[in-house]
């Protein structure tokens, strides 16, 4: 069957008209970091358990991938879908790939081991809807034997725009559309080939059609009634001044989320970029981006760029727990126990959302004129519930008048390993923790906060266990008072 290409112009909007969109303001879309007071309710009670799509939701429910989709329809110069190697953590990367059949028993014995199982995905390796039937086989069995889960899909948007009344028929609410450019120009950097209509394409031809395929595509869902997010990977010198232009035009296609994500080119992954010495961002410009991005948009901060068979809390994969031969036969779930934790949940969202609200007027008051970036060692939770030498990444938030809005978080590898510090480690944290005024963490040793200290960073761990709004506001308190103190004897 002949594909008809529709081109750029014709998908625009009407003048005059814009496409209902949910990305009107900054945040990610949950309180405390980001209110819901502009979400309507049906939108609100899609996202509230669903990690990727609420920062506040990714503290407390798991996700997982299940790796059904091996093939691919088009070439990233970002990308290796490499197999068997469990110690990575990035997209396209699965240690084993699985039939439809075996992806249900695996999430069966996920959402019987962790009650807070919210939501099945299927982000590869290769494209969800290259591999559409794989997936909708997935998704339909999925749906009759458990149906309390959220379903979601990755994909490129090449086949996007062929699938949209099965997406629907699976009761799938949200998709994500990787899309990095909408100016082929730019676009015939990022991508090798894109197969289709039989045939594989290159340059601007293959440039052209992705591009006008991935925003037909989108432009289709949001007028199904489906929640789309938008990753986009920030490549500096290629793509990182043109991500204003494609934020605009998601948004204008009423896009709910946008999510800008560093590029990962380490040369062992043996992607094109990774070979021939594309560097990624830096932390200061993708937060840079995200900044000059934040006016008008909704943008998701807390990604974790997650394997295709990721399994758990964002930042925290548990997926080499389930490999297929230590799933047992009939997984037994309690839908009990997931009712009761759902309840928990609740009640400390709750709590959190008070304490929180009591803390902003402290911390307006107490913060310095200009922001600042405080690092926070968190286990989940929105707590301050980690001891420094432990943690493999740190929640940022930035501390302003305004309050304290989170900003994403830095990877570091873990310091303390057998009840000894690894300097190495903490020298290559001290750099993660570039431009960071203070760490708030549970509990630390004398070497590293020595060492943070004589870099300039102040160490705080007087409110362990603290929700995270709360420390930050007893903190700058505190300061302050000792300040005003000091300048009164003065």
């Amino acid at each position: 069957m002949e594909q008809k290409v529709v081109s750029l112009d014709s998908i625009s909007p009407a003048p005059g008209r814009r496409a209902p969109s949910a990305c009107s303001t900054g945040g990610c879309g949950t309180p405390p970091s980001g209110g819901t007071t502009d979400v309507p309710a049906h939108i609100r009670q899609k996202i509230e358990s669903h990690p990727c799509y609420s920062e506040e939701a990714h503290h407390f429910f798991a996700r997982i991938h299940v790796a059904v989709a091996p093939a691919c329809n088009i070439q990233c110069n970002y990308c290796n879908r490499k197999y068997d190697c469990a110690n990575e953590s990035r997209p396209g990367v699965v240690s084993e790939r699985l039939t439809p059949e075996q992806a249900v028993r695996k999430v069966k014995a996920v959402a019987a081991a962790m009650p807070n199982l919210s939501v099945v995905g299927i982000a590869g390796p290769g494209d969800a809807l290259a591999d559409y039937r794989h997936t909708f086989a997935t998704f339909r069995l999925l749906r009759e034997t458990l149906p309390d889960l959220t379903l979601c899909l990755s994909t490129n948007g090449l086949a996007l725009p062929d699938h949209i009344d099965d997406i629907r028929g699976a009761g799938i609410d949200h998709v994500t559309v990787t899309m990095n450019a909408v100016d082929p120009h730019v676009a015939e950097g990022i991508y090798a080939w894109i197969f289709w209509d039989h045939a594989r394409r290159t340059g601007l031809e293959a440039a052209r059609i992705l591009i006008e395929r991935q925003l037909q595509g989108i432009e289709m869902l949001t007028a199904a009634g489906i929640l789309v997010k938008i990753n986009s990977v920030m490549i500096p010198g290629v793509n990182d001044g043109h991500l204003d232009a494609v934020n605009a035009a998601v948004k204008e296609r009423g896009a709910f989320l946008h999510n800008v994500m560093p590029l990962i080119s380490d040369p062992a992954h043996g992607t094109h970029y990774g070979l021939t010495g594309q560097r990624g961002p830096t932390a200061v410009e993708l937060k840079a981006l995200q900044d000059r991005l934040g006016d008008g948009a909704r943008l998701m901060k807390h990604c974790r760029q997650c394997r295709a068979d990721a399994v758990g809390l964002l930042g925290e994969d548990q997926g080499a727990k389930f490999g297929l031969e230590q799933l047992p036969e009939n997984p037994e779930i309690d839908p009990e126990k997931r009712a009761a934790y759902r309840a928990i949940v609740e009640k400390e969202r709750n709590d959190r959302r008070q304490e929180a609200a009591e803390a902003r007027a402290a911390i307006r008051r107490w913060a310095p004129p200009e922001p600042i970036l405080v690092a926070v060692s968190s286990k989940g939770g929105g707590r301050v519930n980690q001891h420094f030498g432990h943690a493999r990444e740190f929640q940022i938030f930035e501390v302003s008048t305004a309050g304290a809005r989170f900003s994403g978080h830095r990877r570091v590898d873990r310091y303390c390993s057998g009840g000894d510090g690894e300097d190495d480690v903490l020298e290559a944290t001290l750099l993660a923790l570039d431009g960071i005024s203070a760490v708030l963490t549970a509990k630390i040793g004398r070497c590293p906060r020595q060492r943070l200290s004589e870099a300039g960073i102040t160490v705080v761990d007087d409110y362990a266990f603290d929700y995270v709004e709360t420390a930050i506001a007893r903190w700058l308190s505190a300061r302050g008072i000792e300040e005003e103190d000091t300048a009164r004897i003065a």
